[in-house]
């Protein structure tokens, strides 16, 4: 019978040399192969209950109840259909193990083919969703300022970002996956408490009554009004980032012919899913009711009630989107670290995970300083990385190498979530563009 060896990988079929065990031992993903089921629920909530969530309410509020209310149940239906098949195409090859996202795609689509489909998408979401991350974490850490010192001399948001990247600097240092447990762990339960604070801080507000709602379009030009449509369908899309990390996870669980990873990593994500419906909903439906167009792009910079508990909020958010930030930022790391090493031939080393690391934080820093506007990014970047690799490629994978039945229910499904996903990715980047132009009209650079 086959037996694993301890970096997961079946003896029989183990035919590395000593040099590449040894790479594979030091590069991010593939160093460490024993998390638990419960690592994945971890990592899955950490990457999407982030920036997200807290931006459904402002999106509900450019396409209105109908089309909000329908344009968030079916990508959650659908993600979560994407992220089956991903979990079932980790080892659909016996003795094998596609390990990162781009390794999945050639298979599909060739070596040189799949390289160049895959990683420039995949690169895409991952920074740019590190750079929004570290503009949530600054506006929320100036948010929290405000609230406990009202008094105090307000500092620029450049000042908030530097000083969360600080924080960054430091746990970009750490080795892999399974050395984030804890920072994930902790960021996981906090994303939680936070979006119930959301939307429980909403219905205190909305007990107070002291202010007027309307469910009006948010502007009274149509044109305006088609560009925030397009921009909200990008924020819906980036609430569903957690594909893009989601084999990287998998390539971290044991696994043995007879228990495959897909067992633990599918429980994983199973309850990983009901939980991120339980944050996104509430926060979505009740944010938009409460407030109505009045709402923000970050509900929580709306709420000013219980002032205690929204300051919590504020800082829960803050230690949450250091977990999510390094999360997205590992599969960037074992990118750039397996180029050095594999193709640049050079030596594994801990200056040479240094310097790939800094530099990495560094240009986030740069580009989230430059351009700060949340929703804005959101929307573009939500429309224009993060729908293909969510919605639809993961389906032209499935549909190339499982090859169903033509207009069987499974090729018809595939379909059905290529084209939504096509469809996202052609316009909500158009409305994304709309809002950071108008945004950066009124801005001045490290304001």
């Amino acid at each position: 019978m086959a037996g694993v060896g301890e970096n997961g990988v079946n003896k029989e079929i183990d035919t590395r040399t000593k040099e590449q065990k040894s790479i594979d031992e030091w590069l991010p993903i593939t160093s460490n192969r024993t998390a638990k089921w419960w690592y994945s629920t971890m990592h899955n909530v950490t990457a999407m209950v982030g920036a997200g969530v807290l931006s459904l309410p402002y999106a509900m509020s450019q396409m209105g109840w109908g089309a909000g209310v329908t344009a968030l149940v079916l990508s959650w239906v659908i993600t979560f259909y994407t992220i089956w098949q991903m979990v079932e195409m980790h080892e659909m090859i016996p003795g094998k193990r596609f390990d990162r996202y781009h390794e999945l795609g050639q298979c599909a689509f060739g070596d040189k083919l799949g390289l160049w489909i895959v990683v420039p998408q995949q690169l895409v979401v991952e920074v740019s969703t590190c750079i929004i991350y570290l503009v949530t974490g600054g506006k929320s850490l100036q948010k929290f300022q405000e609230i406990i010192s009202p008094n105090a001399k307000p500092l620029k948001l450049t000042y908030f970002i530097i000083f969360f990247s600080s924080i960054q600097f430091l746990l970009s240092l750490l080795p892999n996956f399974n050395s984030l447990s804890s920072v994930s762990f902790v960021a996981a339960v906090l994303s939680i408490t936070y979006s119930f604070i959301a939307w429980i801080a909403s219905i205190k507000e909305h007990a107070v009554g002291t202010q007027v709602v309307s469910y009006s379009p948010r502007s009274t030009k149509d044109s305006d009004n088609v560009f925030m449509f397009l921009s909200a369908l990008g924020n819906v899309a980036f609430s569903y980032a957690g594909h893009n990390v989601v084999l990287e996870i998998q390539a971290t669980i044991p696994s043995t012919p007879e228990n495959p990873s897909k067992k633990a990593m599918w429980k994983g994500v199973l309850i990983a899913y009901v939980i991120v419906a339980i944050c996104y909903l509430p926060v979505a439906f009740i944010g938009y009711w409460v407030f109505g167009n009045g709402v923000e792009d970050n509900i929580l910079l709306t709420l000013h009630k219980p002032v205690w508990i929204v300051a919590a909020a504020n800082i829960f958010v803050v230690f949450h989107v250091i977990g999510s930030y390094q999360v997205f930022a590992m599969p960037v790391f074992d990118m750039i670290e397996t180029f050095a090493v594999k193709t640049m031939k050079y030596k594994p080393s801990f200056p040479l995970r240094f310097l790939v690391r800094m530099v990495f934080v560094a240009f986030t820093l740069f580009v989230a300083i430059t351009f700060p506007f949340f929703g804005g990014l959101m929307g573009f970047f939500g429309g224009f990385a993060l729908a293909p690799t969510t919605y639809y490629l993961p389906c032209i994978i499935w549909l190339r190498l499982q090859k169903p039945k033509r207009f069987g229910l499974s090729w018809t499904i595939n379909w059905v979530c290529i084209i939504v996903g096509i469809l996202l990715t052609v316009l909500s980047p158009i409305g994304g563009m709309w809002s950071i132009i108008k945004s950066v009209k009124t801005y001045h650079f490290y304001q």
